[in-house]
């Protein structure tokens, strides 16, 4: 389905220095995702929680299969893309001017999702976790979303000791790969610095308060900090406390260059964006 101007102009506007800040609301085909699996399995129910955070105001979406949480089992890649593909299909349908998601680090997957209308390739190894993953997103030449993470899928989440130069080796890591994305010819990335993968809370911290450090690279930044364990950690069990507290993170990351926040709750995240996008415009 063909998609109209302001489409064209909101994928332009992520990769403009000026652009508006925006938001991406996580839909987790999963049956066991850490805050929400399970909740989306049926086209009905994919299909209003995508609604609702379109009215919201959501302007991406990201369609996951895979969840990647503490203690996750692997899924097969057919299972994946048996979750995600026919979602990606209906929402597309539903609303041909959104801006669609995928969240796999799988190439094969990535391709077939793009095939199938979405628009961004976000892959939590930043090209590590599959080798045919750069060639893939050069050849569609579609945004990319390159995270920071660990070097193997299964070690991921394993005990970590805090390390005093976690801001070194992200940006660090953040460059190298997307040089390499650059010399296969493809600079549309938006770069992650991976809250809650292979890094203990005092990185994530760390991570957040130096996030001034990553504007020196000419890429968006991502942010997702949502229901992770640096929000649990920082509030009480309180939903009040806890949403304060991801306001608070929210607010600080706009305040030092994040372009995109990845979040569950799309309504809190696009009054702040919108407040934020008002007062820098």
């Amino acid at each position: 389905m063909a998609q109209d101007t302001a489409f064209y102009e909101k994928i332009d506007q992520i990769f403009n220095p000026n652009g508006d800040a925006l938001v991406m609301g996580i839909l987790n085909i999963t049956p066991d995702s850490f805050s929400d699996g399970g909740s989306y399995l049926s086209e009905a129910e994919w299909m209003a929680q995508c609604t609702t955070m379109v009215n919201q105001g959501a302007d991406i979406i990201d369609i996951g299969g895979f969840s990647t949480r503490p203690g996750f089992t692997e899924v097969s890649p057919q299972d994946e893309e048996n979750r995600v593909i026919p979602v990606i299909l209906s929402i597309r349908k539903q609303f041909p001017n959104l801006l669609i998601s995928i969240d796999t680090f799988r190439a094969p997957l990535a391709e077939k999702a793009v095939r199938a209308g979405a628009n961004i390739i976000n892959d939590i190894s930043g090209g590590q976790f599959d080798a045919q993953m750069f060639a893939t997103v050069a050849r569609l030449q579609v945004p990319y979303v390159l995270m920071h993470n660990g070097p193997a899928l299964q070690t991921m989440h394993a005990n970590r000791t805090v390390n005093p130069n976690i801001v070194q080796e992200v940006f660090d890591f953040l460059q190298t790969q997307s040089q390499k994305l650059e010399a296969l010819g493809t600079n549309k990335i938006i770069i992650d610095p991976g809250f809650g993968f292979a890094k203990t809370l005092e990185d994530n911290f760390a991570l957040h308060q130096h996030l001034q450090t990553f504007q020196s690279l000419p890429y968006p930044l991502l942010i997702g900090i949502s229901r992770k364990s640096m929000i649990k950690a920082s509030s009480t069990t309180d939903p009040e406390s806890r949403q304060t507290r991801t306001t608070d993170l929210h607010r600080s990351a706009l305040a030092n260059g994040a372009r995109i926040l990845r979040v569950h709750d799309v309504a809190h995240a696009k009054q702040l964006t919108s407040i934020h996008n008002q007062q820098i415009n």
